[in-house]
């Protein structure tokens, strides 16, 4: 297929990429300079593209977001297909897809997890929004899954940002698991070999699976962690999820305290200096690129 791609992050590039190598052509735009960048406008790129346009817009979620959509609607007609693959609040993309309904424009909320480790091993699609724009562009949903990623419809709306911003909040309390159980390795009397220990862990065990996959990368590099500060990013996904169950009356005590731990963790330097946020520090790095600071 040929589509036309925004945003060339650490996603975005790689998705790009990916795309390119599975035979698709990819009008790609970004901000500023990058070399996988072939068009100078969002214009330009929308008018490249044959109809039904598809044009995946793969930027910050938030204001940055609406400005990319803005700047699209400018150009693009009826039946064409827009997509957000970015962290976008559920409500705003519900809004999103009804306003755009009105215009006979077709609107999808993809949420996209994976980190950049996706890109070859697959990513997982949650998919909401117009069903046949969804049916329409499943080569592309396709091949960004190959070879063990997969992808899912989920229904109209912002149906594939909630159960993406869910996700998220799920991940918090895993990585926050993971982190303080190390901790309590790492404090231990026996002076355990946490590589060791997180390598037995993979195999088979219950909590076997990608984030230990991850700890053990992690322990791989550095099993002291000892230049990590534990300073972490708490991104909207959890606190929008903590929000959500809250009003429908759901408890998630686990996930509403690992997002405390991570708001505390930007100011607090006891915590900073623990060894569990240390590790979940450096797990987000791990599987998302995100920075770690360093002493």
């Amino acid at each position: 297929m040929k589509l036309g791609f925004i945003g060339l992050g650490k996603m975005g590039s790689r998705m790009v990429t990916k795309l390119l190598d599975e035979g698709h052509e990819i009008i790609a735009w970004n901000r500023s300079a990058h070399k996988l960048k072939n068009v100078e406008t969002i214009e330009e790129l929308v008018k490249s593209i044959d109809k039904p346009r598809v044009v995946w817009v793969m930027v910050t979620a938030g204001e940055t977001t609406q400005n990319i959509l803005d700047e699209v609607l400018k150009y693009i007609e009826k039946d064409d297909i827009i997509i957000d693959g970015g962290n976008s609040f559920f409500k705003d993309t519900q809004r999103r897809y009804e306003e755009l309904k009105a215009k006979n424009i077709k609107f999808l909320g993809i949420g996209v997890s994976g980190g950049i480790i996706a890109a070859e091993e697959g990513y997982p699609l949650m998919v909401g929004g117009d069903k046949s724009a969804y049916e329409f562009v499943s080569p592309i949903l396709d091949s960004l899954a190959k070879p063990n990623g997969g992808h899912e419809y989920f229904g109209e709306g912002g149906a594939g940002h909630f159960v993406k911003m869910v996700h998220n909040g799920i991940e918090y309390g895993m990585m926050q698991s993971i982190g303080e159980g190390f901790g309590i390795l790492e404090k231990s009397p026996y002076k355990l070999d946490l590589t060791k220990v997180s390598k037995l862990f993979q195999k088979g065990t219950i909590v076997s699976g990608f984030l230990m996959d991850r700890t053990a990368e992690v322990f791989s590099r550095d099993s002291s962690l000892s230049q990590v500060v534990g300073s972490i990013e708490a991104t909207g996904e959890a606190e929008w999820t903590v929000n959500q169950a809250r009003e429908e009356n759901v408890p998630v005590e686990l996930i509403e305290k690992a997002l405390e731990f991570r708001k505390r963790s930007q100011e607090d330097v006891s915590i900073q200096e623990s060894f569990t946020a240390k590790l979940i520090s450096s797990l987000r790095n791990a599987f998302g690129g995100h920075e770690i600071r360093k002493r």
